[in-house]
């Protein structure tokens, strides 16, 4: 894909980034599949980042999420992103909509059924955050609350910068 991103916009992305750096203690960028086991089990916000322009590209939050009785925080929601559980939500709709609009990534869907591996939605929803490869960083919070603030304050300085958000 072509970068038709000006100086200026370059600047004004690079400033917002650095704004957002300050808000919070974040951990550094890694790979998602080798920063998942080290995500802490705490409320908090995470961010996705394309690996290969370090565009960031998702805001998102973790409550407690405690379903399996004990907390599960950043860890249990981007174990989400993992498991291709969430194909209709957040990340893991941006990720699906942009596989679904790349030909070869449908044709080998295609192979995979006429071959007899239908799979199931969450197997195409996992590939297809896969397919993206993000790198991951978060900063943990106390609470739900501050983590949903923290999340407002990141989102408002992203948005114009190509966050993939309906």
């Amino acid at each position: 894909m072509i970068d038709l991103e000006t100086p200026h916009d370059t600047t004004a992305r690079l400033e917002a980034y650095a704004e957002v750096e300050e808000l919070a203690e974040w951990s550094g960028w890694a790979p998602f599949a080798e920063a998942l086991p080290w995500a802490p089990r705490l409320p908090g916000v995470y961010l996705f980042r394309e690996h290969d322009s370090h565009h960031v590209r998702y805001v998102g939050s973790a409550g407690e999420r405690v379903g399996t009785g004990r907390p599960q925080g950043l860890y249990g929601r981007l174990s989400v992103h993992r498991t291709g559980s969430a194909p209709v939500s957040g990340f893991g709709e941006a990720a699906l909509d942009r596989a679904l609009a790349d030909p070869a990534w449908v044709q080998d869907r295609l192979d995979g059924l006429r071959a007899g591996r239908a799979g199931r939605a969450r197997d195409w929803a996992r590939e297809a955050f896969v397919r993206l490869a993000p790198e991951v960083s978060w900063a943990a919070c106390p609470e739900r609350a501050d983590a949903r603030h923290l999340e407002g304050q990141v989102e408002a300085l992203l948005r114009p910068f190509g966050l993939w958000a309906r």
